[in-house]
């Protein structure tokens, strides 16, 4: 794992690339072997948009067979599929999403919102609504996380969202995973498809004979998952536009370079593009970070992955002082941010662009994809500069009320119509000042 010391390297290694993303030679192969011809992601994404909003079921299934290479006879899994999953998963995963989920509801109910909400002399306010149906997806490719299904669904059901579909890829016998069905029903999902890829959001976003059009999409995926929903956003709202995933692990010479160490490789494995970064102002800490980091990725089940990880977007940067190193990590904004620092109360006070904020040895970043409680679905690639984890309010939407009584028209009317004079809006003028004139002979005709 490189270690840089020069700030300016610092600062470039740090900085995002905007390039669009491109195919590798192994997947243009397969794509032009798919379909015939040479297309960029974008334009294969595109294409199966289209021939779902054409073709519905019937292109759900053929693409099912032809990418992910499955033959199915239905899409939506079964109430006997789902209780046949409770006995194969072991009762210690049970128990532990079990576990997970009841912390993940509790963190998100005190998220909850009034219906009504009134700003000033019950003329103005907003009315709060649950959204109608929201569609999940959850990943079923190098890895299936049955816990972002909880991270995603809880929030959703918290906020009483009517109806709550997930989509996710199936197993080559047409079969789910049974943990990801055990999750989707301990969190209240109504119903689950077995479709994943571009075409399962395009499902989603227009709907097919099976699967209904939803309100928004959220959760992760692969590239033609996140080009996908980048596509279909504005007929359908989504979470947003989630990249690889990433943490910077900001240190001082207190800290456990074991602990460092397996926080680095805990990001690392999830993905060759994810980032596993490590700040720090000692080099002593450095050194012995990359020790460990050598010892443990021998120890792994995915070292394969985390060690392409760290050749590619891995890193140890080593600055003079840990203002340095706050400036750099609000810099890069990043989705995850582990602070293992003596006076971390320090940091937090400068911190201004992170997704989440681990504060300490006891708060890996491990537990908070897990068990902790707040979603772990965070802003990736630089956008946690101004978005935020997901979390209740993203699946409501308001209303604004306006209540204007006949007091407050009189001190604001004139105002208006002047305004609208100005834009040229003269029908709006006159609306407003037809209702003035009304007040006015309404107050004349009573002292008459």
């Amino acid at each position: 794992m490189k270690i840089i010391t020069d700030k300016q390297k610092a600062r470039e290694f740090l900085t995002r690339s905007n390039v669009e993303s491109e195919a590798t030679p192994a997947l243009k192969a397969g794509i032009k072997q798919m379909f015939g011809k040479e297309m960029s992601l974008e334009q294969t994404v595109q294409h199966i948009i289209n021939d779902v909003r054409k073709d519905g079921d019937k292109a759900l299934f053929e693409l099912t067979a032809k990418i992910d290479g499955v033959h199915l006879s239905g899409l939506e899994v079964s109430k006997d599929e789902i209780a046949a999953a409770y006995d194969v998963i072991d009762d210690e995963l049970l128990g532990a999403l079990e576990l997970a989920a009841q912390r993940i509801r509790a963190f998100h109910e005190v998220q909850k919102r009034s219906s009504r909400t009134d700003f000033m002399d019950d003329e103005l306010g907003q009315l709060v609504f649950p959204l109608g149906r929201v569609g999940l997806y959850a990943p079923g490719g190098k890895a299936s996380y049955p816990s972002t299904v909880l991270m995603t669904a809880i929030p959703a059901k918290v906020a009483e969202v009517s109806e709550i579909v997930v989509t996710t890829p199936p197993a080559k016998d047409g079969s789910i995973i049974p943990a990801i069905l055990v999750a989707a029903d301990i969190a209240g999902v109504d119903k689950i498809y077995k479709v994943g890829g571009a075409q399962a959001v395009a499902a989603m976003a227009y709907g097919t004979k099976s699967i209904p059009k939803v309100d928004k999409i959220c959760g992760p995926g692969n590239i033609f998952v996140t080009l996908a929903k980048k596509m279909v956003y504005g007929s359908v709202d989504i979470d947003g536009i989630q990249g690889p995933t990433e943490t910077i692990v900001l240190a001082d010479d207190s800290a456990n370079p074991l602990y460092c160490a397996l926080d680095l490789l805990a990001q690392a494995e999830h993905d060759e593009m994810a980032s596993a970064i490590m700040i720090t102002d000692s080099k002593t800490l450095a050194d012995n970070v990359v020790i460990q980091i050598n010892r443990q990725l021998e120890t792994l089940e995915r070292s394969r992955i985390a060690k392409e990880a760290m050749k590619r977007n891995g890193a140890i940067i080593v600055v003079d002082k840990i203002d340095d190193a706050v400036e750099l990590a609000n810099t890069y904004a990043p989705e995850h941010l582990c602070l293992t620092v003596a006076d971390p109360e320090f940091c937090m006070s400068k911190i201004t662009n992170s997704g989440g904020i681990f504060i300490g040895e006891s708060s890996p970043e491990g537990v908070g994809d897990y068990t902790a409680g707040p979603s772990h679905v965070m802003p990736t690639s630089g956008t946690a500069r101004w978005s935020s984890p997901l979390s209740v309010d993203d699946f409501l939407r308001t209303s604004n009320v306006i209540a204007i009584q006949e007091h407050s028209l009189r001190e604001i009317g004139h105002a208006a119509a002047i305004i609208a004079r100005a834009e040229g809006l003269t029908a709006h003028a006159k609306a407003v000042e037809a209702r003035l004139q009304g007040l006015e002979d309404k107050s004349e005709q009573g002292q008459g």
